[in-house]
Formats: C-alpha cells, structure tokens, sequence
C-alpha cells in the first residue's frame, strides 16, 4: 500500500460500494426467495409434456439455483469489501493520527516520490547553520514514527492484498453463472487461503518424512475444508496433480512411511475419503489455474507413479482419490476416455484380463472393500455419484467392429465382428481380475460399483438416493441405455446378473424407476402401428414424461423375475408397483381428468386392466421370491422381510421418493406429488396395508409351504389392488367402491395367474414348476 494512497483515500468510494453491494445482496435475497417459492416449487407441482417435460423444467430449476449462488456470491462479496472498508478506514485514521503526533514532537513525513515515505527532524534555519545537533533522543522518535507507520502501512497492504486475491478467486469459480462459496467476513476466506497453502506444503513432503502430528494435521484439516470451494481450489492447484499422486502413491507404499503405516494405518481410510471429498469439489472450479490441473491428471492416467518406474499407474492411484465427492462431468468423461483408452491397451483391446494385483503390490484403497488395484473399481464409484457424466460413459464406444479383436455377432447366419459400447464391454465381455477384501474374502466392490454406476445412469440421480421433485424425467441417453441393459440380462439373467447378486439392490431399484416403460411393455397393444387405438389407450393408460424405454416384454419377464430373487430388490419394485398401480387407479378414476387424457369410457375395463398388469408384475416377483426361498430358505424369508421393513423406514418423508415412480409419471392436480415429497392418502393407505400384510414365513423344505407363500401373496396383491380401487372411487364418486373392488380383486388375481403361465414359458428350468 502506498503512503500516499493511503494518507490521501477517497474512501467514500469504498463506502459507496460497499452500499451498493448491500442493496444488490438485499434484491438478490428477494430474487433467490421468489425463484424458489414462485418459480421452482411453482414448475415442480405443474403437469408437464412434450419437450416442457425434458426442456423448460430442468431449465427452471437450475435457473433458480443460479439465482440462489448469485445470492450467495454477492453476500460473500458484500461481506469482504465490507470487512476491507473497515479495515483500510481504520489504518487511515491510524496513519493521520501518527503524523499530527509526529509533528507535535517536530516530526515531518514526506512522500518520496516512489510510494514510500521518509520521517526528518524539522529544525530552525538559524540553528542548523550553525551545525546544530539534534538531542540524542530525537533519531529514536524518528525511528519510532518510521516504524509505526510502516507498520501501518505493512497491515493495510495485507488487507488490501487479501481482499484482492480472495474476490478474484470467488469471480474465477465460475466461467458462466455464480458461485455457491459462502464466507461470513474476509478473515474466513483467507484463513481458508492460507491453510490450503499450508496443507498442500505438507502433502509435498517425502513420506518418510511426514509426522504422525503432521498427518494428523492434514486430515484434520481436509475433513473441515473440503467442503470449501476456494481452500479445494487452492489445495489442489498449489499441491498440482503429480504431487497428489505421489503422495497417495507414496503413503500408501508398503515401504515407505513406516512411522505413519505403523501409528496411522487405520486413519488412511479417513484421509482417502477426505482428500477424495477436497479433489472433487476443486474439479468444480473453472479457474485457468484449475482447467490446466484436471488435463495434466488426465495426462497422467497411463503414467508411472512412485518410486518403483512401473506400477502403479497414475489411474490406479487417482481412481482411489475418486470414490466420494461429486467430480466435474466434464472431467469424468475425459478421464473415463483416457482409462478406457488404457484399458484397451493393457486387456489387447478387451481380450484378457488385466490389473491383476500381486502380493507385494501396495493396497491403494483403504476402504476395506478392494485394494485398489484395478482402477475401474474407484472410478465406477464416481460415475455413481454423477449421473450426468456416467450416462454418457457408458453410451460410448469402447471398440468399433473395425478394431482388432474378437468379439461377434451374428448377421444372416454369420458371425461378424461387432461394436462394444463401454456399457457392452464392462457388463458382458469384461475379465475383471480376482481381488479381496480386507477379510480375505474374494472381493465384490468391481461389479458393485459397476452397478451403482448404471443406477445413476439409468435414473438420473446418484445411486443409493430416491428421485426428487428435481430429478429430470429420463432422457434418450439414458432410456438408450436402459434398453440395453434389459436386453442383456434378458439374454442370459444368471451369467450376467443373477450370480452377481450384490447387483440386485440397484438393478432393483433402476426398475422400480421405469415402472411405467415397464407396464407399458407388457400390455397387448400393438405398438407397432403408432395409430392403433390399442397403442393409443396404453399411451393413456400409463401417461409418461420423457423419454420411454421401448422394452421387449420377454425380457422384461426374465428381468422381473430375477430382481425378485434378490430381497433388496424385491422390496424395491414391488412396493413400488403398488404405488404406482394406486396412483393409476386415483388417476383414471377421476371424473374431472381432461377428455384428451381418459382412455375409454369403460371404466370397468380400464381398472381391471390397471389390476391386471399391475398382478402380472407383482406376480412374476413373487415368483422369483419363490425361486430363491426355494434354495435359501428361513434366512433368506426374513430378509425379504427385513428389506421391507427398510423400504418402509425410507418412506416417512414421502412415499414417491421411496418409490422413484415419478420421474416419469408426474403429479398431476388429481393424484398430488408422485414424483417426490408428500403423496395421496390413497397410496398411503394402500402401502401401509401391504407393509403389514407383508411377514416372514416359517419355511421348511416342502412345497406345501411354498404353495402357501404363493397363496398369500396371491391373496394379498389382491386385497390391495381392491383396496386401491375403492379408495379411489370413494374419492371421486365416478363409479360404486364396492363394484370397483370387485373388479379390481379379481383382475389382480388373473394377473398373478398368468405371471405364472409367463414365467414358466420365458424362464424355462426354474423351480417355480416343481
């Protein structure tokens, strides 16, 4: 800070903005509350179709998060000029003060000419022609003044610096829109600065040389910053991607670090998680410094790291610093081509199998789930926390029929070379290699992972969450993919899901999501002539928003049949047909639904067809309950209860984001919000009732206890479809309840009966027919 600048600021400038800022942060606050209130919560609870259904209201919201980080962005800018306002105000009067002292004790400061200052002795003409001396104590209060002032001037400078720095990296965050970094004064955010100066100086030491109190340190602070938008940004730019990886490489190697493996190995988990969290959220900067950081650590996917010139790659280290946090798309992508680029060299295009770890290798993730040896496990698990950049992943091309490899099909009754898409690749032809957990036991975390990751392709939300009111109705990617999928397992159920089991849960859940795909692949219309009335009534029938996964009802058979074998998925699509089917039945049975949306007039028909379709597939999941009880037995009865009882928990915040339904069938006035949040007493009553119908059986190895699971089943899938009817007819008045019950119960048990002929004719060998 110049003396002169300082002795001589303008500062109601400074206040002036600093006002302005305040307005601006008080209309933001107005604007974020009305783009919520009035237009977001406004676009969840409308009725959308067409393009409004995939375009406007995405648009909408992501419009009124932008508003809410502008919000966001000028409370932080308004509180740093603020704080610098003060600060610089104080300093000035500071250094006013300093001089009028200095000239009460003869003291005079000038300005240099160069932005410093000099402090001189004012003396008598008179005197100094004669060669007057100043008394002895007069250079020490020079001297003090000179200090005193350059100490001001040294703390204004800080000040000034610091806000700088701090308001340029807030406006790089972003090429386009606003930030969502929030900081209370200008003190938070530099804090933020410099401990991610420290930290990353930490990280760049040898680990050999890292202390049990330093390593603490650094994961003490990664768990309390890695949230923090500027501290990520500056960790991982100053740290730069090769030291990431050779610290990662270095901490994690079993011959270095003997100190910190000896007294800190059962934290390394902690520090992974950590560090991954910082990384994630530093990808989300779109700072100069940041962009050259994620194209250098793609660069270095198919490089050496450490020490040992070989092994591991920096992919294999990376894909473990990736396993939480959401990762920049864009990032993702160019990443997940560069692996998949290394991949194909190390596998011969696809051919064999590769990464597989040896004794000596080092444990690269700390999980305990794998050890981070193959480097799709870790990088699977980020795809599974963003849905966008693992959609596309998998809707690319791993191989072309012109690339050197073997993999065919057959074309006019002969094999021919074919493409593999990455999905077709890491789902059919894979060699995954052998790996074990931290209990020895063979590893499941690869195809795991693989799973999560095509739930939050499939769905559009990251795996393990329910859809919300937010949540984009399904696209073409990702209804491409869907396809493909059901059709791969419908080729072969066992080889490619069934003895994976551990894939169920998300397969189960990715299916409870296209529950109206799903039921509209097993009417009988044609849809081969888009003009059919046939085709016509399902499209009414089961109304859709978005894109529709066009399903093969065969396959769809055998996917629903083998999600049934599986408690977790069981429990996911079963509970949420039954909703699906009871917002259906409120749907149709409503006399003011708009004449361009009713089916027919037969209200009759339309219910039981609704209860038909809706025991087909309760049905067919009921029958790969059977199926695996019939081989599991007790243990396995209690834990379709178990996984129930867990569907139920997740339900008491609303049951459409248990249920995931919604995403496609969107509220309407009339059934209330089936795609998140609350959902109509109907549903409610309905679920409720099938959680307490829903018990564990004493099963012994006969079929008589079988047959009687398979009665009760039947039995209660048609009390609920009854149930849902003449809940909705008491609702509306359009028909009788009781006659609406009837019609209901007994088309619910037809299509539990039929499931069976299904079954046993699309599933050929199973025990459902001994």
């Amino acid at each position: 800070m110049d003396f002169d600048t300082l002795r001589h600021a303008n500062l109601k400038l400074l206040d002036d903005a600093v006002e302005d800022w305040s307005v601006i942060v008080r209309s933001l606050q107005t604007l974020a509350r009305d783009a919520e209130d009035g237009l977001h919560q406004a676009a969840n609870k409308a009725s959308w179709a067409g393009e409004n259904s995939q375009v406007t209201k995405e648009f909408i919201g992501k419009t009124a998060g932008e508003i809410k980080d502008a919000h966001t962005q000028g409370k932080s800018i308004h509180s740093i000029l603020k704080d610098t306002a003060g600060e610089l105000r104080a300093y000035h009067t500071q250094l006013k003060d300093a001089i009028d002292r200095g000239l009460q004790k003869n003291l005079t400061v000038t300005n240099t000419g160069d932005g410093g200052f000099t402090v001189t002795m004012n003396v008598h003409p008179d005197r100094a022609a004669k060669g007057h001396t100043p008394p002895s104590h007069a250079q020490s209060d020079v001297n003090a003044l000179r200090d005193e002032i350059q100490g001001i001037l040294g703390k204004a400078t800080e000040s000034d610096n610091s806000a700088s720095k701090i308001l340029k990296a807030l406006a790089d965050q972003t090429d386009y829109g606003f930030g969502d970094a929030s900081y209370k004064d200008r003190d938070a955010a530099a804090e933020a600065l410099k401990t991610a100066d420290d930290l990353a100086a930490l990280v760049k030491k040898d680990p050999d040389d890292l202390s049990t109190a330093e390593f603490d340190r650094l994961n003490a602070g990664l768990k309390q910053y890695s949230a923090d938008p500027l501290f990520a940004e500056r960790f991982a730019t100053t740290l730069g991607p090769q030291k990431t990886l050779d610290f990662w490489a270095g901490v994690t190697d079993p011959h270095t670090g003997w100190d910190l493996r000896r007294d800190r190995r059962e934290q390394f988990d902690d520090l992974q998680k950590n560090l991954s969290l910082t990384l994630a959220n530093a990808t989300q900067s779109d700072s100069a410094a940041m962009t050259s950081w994620k194209g250098n650590m793609v660069a270095l996917v198919d490089q050496p790291v450490g020490r040992g010139g070989g092994f591991p790659l920096g992919g294999q280290v990376m894909s473990n610093l990736m396993r939480w946090g959401d990762y920049d798309d864009q990032f993702l992508n160019s990443y997940g081509d560069k692996l998949m680029a290394t991949e194909k060299k190390f596998t011969g295009n696809g051919q064999h199998g590769a990464w597989q770890r040896l004794g000596p290798d080092a444990t690269l993730n700390h999980t305990g789930t794998d050890t981070g040896w193959d480097p799709m496990t870790g990088y699977l698990k980020a795809l599974a926390n963003n849905p966008d950049a693992a959609t596309s992943f998998f809707n690319d091309t791993f191989l072309t029929k012109d690339e050197d490899h073997d993999f065919t099909e057959k074309k006019d009754d002969k094999e021919v070379k074919k493409s593999l898409t990455n999905f077709d690749y890491l789902f059919e032809e894979r060699d995954w290699p052998t790996d074990f957990d931290s209990e020895h036991e063979e590893s499941i975390a690869g195809r795991n992972n693989l799973a999560m990751a095509l739930e939050a392709a499939t769905t559009g939300h990251p795996a393990g969450e329910r859809p919300t009111l937010d949540t984009p109705h399904h696209n073409a990617e990702q209804t491409r993919l869907m396809e493909r999928l059901v059709s791969s397992i419908g080729e072969d159920p066992d080889e490619r899901l069934l003895k994976y089991g551990h894939m169920l849960d998300s397969v189960g859940q990715i299916t409870s999501e296209y529950l109206p795909d799903i039921n509209r692949s097993i009417s009988d219309a044609d849809r081969t002539d888009p003009d059919s009335t046939s085709w016509k009534q399902t499209q009414k029938m089961y109304p859709m928003y978005g894109e529709e996964a066009v399903l093969e009802p065969r396959d769809v058979t055998k996917l629903l049949f083998t999600v049934g074998q599986s408690p977790d998925g069981y429990a996911a699509v079963e509970v949420g047909q039954k909703a699906y089917m009871s917002q259906l039945m409120e749907y149709h049975l409503n006399p003011d639904l708009p004449a361009g949306q009713v089916v027919d007039d037969d209200t009759e028909g339309i219910v039981r067809r609704i209860a038909e379709k809706s025991g087909e597939i309760s049905g067919t999941l009921a029958l790969g309950r059977q199926e695996e009880l019939a081989a599991a037995g007790k243990e396995a009865d209690e834990a379709y209860k178990d996984s129930m009882d867990l569907v139920k928990s997740g339900i008491s915040g609303g049951l459409g984001t248990a249920v995931g339904v919604g995403t496609s069938f969107v509220a309407t006035p009339w059934i209330g919000a089936a795609a998140g949040g609350a959902t109509t007493t109907i549903t409610g009553t309905v679920l409720e009732s099938m959680f307490q119908d829903f018990k564990s059986t004493e099963l012994e190895d006969s079929e008589d206890t079988r047959g009687e699971l398979w009665q009760d089943s039947l039995k209660n899938n048609g009390n609920r479809s009854g149930q849902a009817a003449r809940l909705a007819a008491e609702e509306h008045g359009m028909v009788d309840p009781a006659d609406a019950e009837t019609w209901a119960r007994e088309s619910g048990a037809q299509g539990f009966y039929n499931a069976q002929s299904i079954v046993d004719g699309r599933t050929p060998g199973s025990r459902t027919t001994s």
